[in-house]
């Protein structure tokens, strides 16, 4: 069997279009949406998707504001969050990762307004995903789910998910429920790990460990998304060995161009969705 390649890419540039009709509405009013950056660090894995956003935002009509932050305190970055949440030229906004050390990220986390909170990070968005309320979701696990989606209908299925992170793992498995899947998480602890990825009809993979799933781990059939981001000999690779794998799925996400270009995607929706919100008059699409 060689597994069906889902491309993130192609349903990235057919949500932009419609993206970009949304945008060019909210211009018709006088409108602007615009994400704003906190760069806590001059990371250069920071600043390349940081320019990443910059490229799809252009397409699409959103601006960019950035904040350049050289090690701040906890205080300065909540006093920057403080000020873009007064400020009604930024529709939303997210702080760039990788954090330094010196941050207290429960502090930043709890700063976050859910209002303009568009990546989901904030302690607010997070309760109302574990709560069912409306809130902006993490785009990297929303993408996820998006991808799997279009290859397979989630309600009553088998759904394991490897990793449990508040960036991608546990908001994963609550947006899996919300779709009715049945689901399970596993993480570094779990035991005889193979056989429970085994009985997945949909699994995915969030580890941030190259080639970590095998295809000893994948049950003939299973959809697989892999969400990993690794670099091995300056090459990205995901989380999932691909050509082992790709021999037993039914459907694979590759890495790159599967997960990944629909992220800053779903990021940019959100934004343009506060933006929508906030003229009070949310636009259908």
């Amino acid at each position: 069997m060689t597994a069906k390649r889902l491309d993130g890419k192609a349903l990235a540039q057919t949500r932009r279009a419609t993206l970009a009709d949304r945008v060019q509405r909210l211009r018709t009013q006088g409108i602007t949406p615009r994400l704003g950056v906190i760069l806590p660090t001059a990371d250069e894995a920071a600043g390349a998707y940081f320019r990443a956003k910059q490229r799809i935002a252009e397409k699409v009509g959103v601006e960019i504001a950035s904040a350049t932050l050289e090690s701040p305190t906890t205080t300065e970055l909540v006093s920057q969050i403080m000020a873009w949440t007064k400020d009604p030229e930024i529709s939303g906004m997210m702080v760039e990762a990788p954090l330094p050390e010196a941050i207290d990220v429960q502090v930043m986390r709890d700063a976050l307004p859910a209002s303009k909170d568009v990546d989901g990070a904030g302690s607010e968005s997070l309760g109302r995903l574990l709560a069912g309320t409306p809130a902006f979701v993490p785009a990297t696990a929303a993408a996820a789910l998006a991808l799997a989606r279009t290859e397979v209908d989630l309600v009553g299925k088998r759904a394991v998910v490897i990793g449990r992170s508040l960036v991608v793992g546990r908001p994963l498995a609550l947006l899996l429920l919300a779709a009715h899947a049945t689901v399970t998480v596993c993480h570094s602890r779990t035991t005889d790990l193979a056989a429970i990825t085994r009985n997945a009809e949909v699994l995915f993979a969030a580890v941030g460990r190259a080639g970590f799933v095998t295809e000893e781990m994948v049950a003939p059939g299973a959809t697989v998304i892999d969400i990993g981001t690794n670099y091995v000999n300056d090459k990205l690779v995901g989380d999932v060995d691909a050509d082992a794998v790709g021999t037993i799925a039914g459907a694979l996400s590759p890495v790159p161009g599967g997960v990944g270009p629909l992220t800053t995607t779903l990021l940019l929706e959100q934004v343009v969705s506060a933006a929508e919100h906030a003229a009070g008059t949310a636009i259908e699409t």
